[in-house]
């Protein structure tokens, strides 16, 4: 049987500038390339499980416009339920700004329109959803308070929560102990964990006391160097892998999309962050977020010339 998560999340149009360097504050550069393109945390991360063979299911909302029209029907070309996504007149589609320099790196913006107006009776509406499914996969470009609804309804039905901290905020441990994996990145581990990192000895140290606060697993992830696995048993580091990166604005989505199919499909934490780690790779060399994101057919053929 195909895995089946369910996602909640955010939707966004992202708009990508390439550029030479990122600018100073003040300063203005001429651009190399445009493209508009769909995005947003939630529906990155549920079309990466898509595409490796998920049954996928996302909540969200839109605003009632072209590009949330544009958005629901990205979703829908690439197998994804969007029943229980919700056109809201009263705003717009969330957008994202975001520049990629020659070394792929980026930085954005995120003005969250529709995002920001998820309700507890969008969820409710979704209950025997999750309760039916194998993961809940969420992250933090939507309301807190959501996000606790949701993470109690599938904590109370028995359903495991992976929880991609993003952006960073504070959670409270009470919050935590139902996640049975957090997947940060090195600045929300930070942040969560009050450890400065700056080596694999601190990520590992950040990843021991983000233990202490209940939650059954952390992977944290450390871009091309790899990612951090802490259990209750071990803390271990899982290489990252060298490939020619040109933009890793989806990487961190792609990498918890396979992480969510992996553990759904009954591999091993280990291994499932092996496997994660092989999808975020892949995903960074090329433009883009959702359309960077690798097929199930793709993914074998990348492991293969490794």
């Amino acid at each position: 049987m195909r895995p089946k998560i369910v996602v909640i999340g955010s939707l966004h149009t992202d708009f990508t500038v390439k550029v030479k360097a990122i600018p100073r504050i003040g300063e203005s550069i001429l651009g190399e390339s445009f493209k508009r393109s769909p995005g947003g945390k939630g529906a990155n991360q549920a079309v990466a499980a898509a595409r490796l063979g998920a049954d996928v299911t996302l909540i969200g909302r839109v605003g009632f416009d072209f590009f949330g029209k544009e958005l629901i029907k990205n979703l829908m070309d690439n197998g994804i339920d969007t029943k229980y996504i919700i056109e809201d007149s009263e705003t717009y589609t969330g957008l994202a700004l975001i520049m990629v320099d020659k070394n792929g790196d980026n930085i954005l913006a995120v003005a969250s329109g529709a995002d920001l107006r998820i309700r507890e009776e969008d969820i409710d509406k979704v209950e025997e959803v999750i309760r039916s499914s194998d993961i809940l996969l969420i992250q933090l470009e939507i309301p807190l308070h959501i996000v606790e609804y949701a993470i109690n309804m599938a904590f109370n039905e028995g359903v495991k929560v992976l929880l991609n901290p993003a952006p960073a905020k504070q959670l409270s441990k009470d919050l935590l102990k139902k996640v049975y994996v957090l997947i940060p990145n090195e600045k929300e581990a930070e942040l969560l964990s009050n450890v400065k990192i700056k080596d694999l000895h601190s990520s590992q140290m950040s990843a021991k006391k983000l233990l202490e606060s209940g939650i059954e697993n952390v992977v944290l992830t450390l871009g091309k160097n790899g990612s951090i696995i802490g259990t209750k048993e071990e803390t271990i580091h899982i290489t990252g892998l060298n490939v020619n990166a040109i933009d890793t604005t989806g990487a961190g989505d792609a990498f918890c999309g396979a992480l969510a199919v992996a553990l759904s499909s009954g591999k091993k934490l280990k291994d499932a962050v092996i496997y994660a780690n092989y999808v975020g790779a892949l995903a960074t060399t090329k433009i883009g977020a959702q359309e960077a994101l690798p097929t199930k057919e793709e993914l074998e053929d990348f492991i293969k010339v490794l």
